[in-house]
């Protein structure tokens, strides 16, 4: 008889409202930006209210990140934080022998419960959320006072746009694709992983757990 597989918490409750907030605002924004943005989406939906849903979508991703904020586990989203935000020895290693990875294989250095690229990837997505929330306040106000209309602020927010569809691309391919990282999304909709995987892949998160505590012990 097989062995049961042991599942260790990952992601609690907040944390995974927060990444699904964040991911549906961001296709209803997409999806509306393009329909104010690019002939082949026109009459999807007519201007008005594709951008009063674009407009609200961006209000209601701020609005809800500050109510999981002061509601939910802010102890859990300030310790992905932390460790999002610090990058070590084996984050560096991780990332110099990730090219080669890619065309030879190979191990890559220990990480800890998020590595070096999806430390980077949300670093990169944090920064571009900042510009996109100013460029689209100013694309918004400067229609009501001309004198917040700058050159270059459509420019930005484009560019914008297509930078973080290219690194969401990338996301959805090894969360839902890649054979070796799928098993992450389960760690984003039941909020568990297998404990062989994460010694897989994380090694570092899991050996810092001090007591290999179960799913049920972990609070939400």
């Amino acid at each position: 008889m097989a062995r049961p597989r042991t599942r260790i918490k990952r992601f609690t409750r907040t944390e995974r409202a927060a990444h699904w907030l964040l991911a549906v605002t961001f296709f209803v924004m997409l999806f509306t930006g393009l329909c104010l943005s690019v002939s082949a989406f026109e009459g999807i939906l007519d201007r008005p209210t594709a951008k009063a849903w674009h407009i609200w979508s961006a209000v209601a991703l701020a609005a809800g990140l500050v109510l999981l904020a002061l509601l939910g586990n802010r102890g859990a989203l300030a310790r992905s934080a932390r460790e999002m935000d610090r990058f070590d020895g084996d984050d560096g290693a991780w990332l110099r022998g990730a090219p080669g990875r890619v065309w030879n294989g190979g191990a890559a250095p220990p990480q800890g419960r998020f590595n070096a690229g999806q430390k980077l990837n949300s670093a990169v997505i944090g920064g571009l959320m900042l510009a996109m929330y100013a460029t689209g306040f100013l694309l918004w106000y400067g229609e009501r006072d001309t004198a917040y209309r700058f050159a270059g602020t459509v420019m930005v927010h484009d560019w914008g746009t297509l930078i973080l569809m290219f690194l969401v691309a990338g996301h959805l391919y090894f969360a839902v694709i890649n054979p070796a990282t799928r098993h992450s999304l389960r760690g984003m909709t039941t909020g568990d992983v297998d404990e062989s995987w994460a010694r897989k892949h994380h090694p570092k998160w899991v050996d810092e757990r001090a007591v290999p505590e179960r799913t049920a012990a972990d609070p939400d």
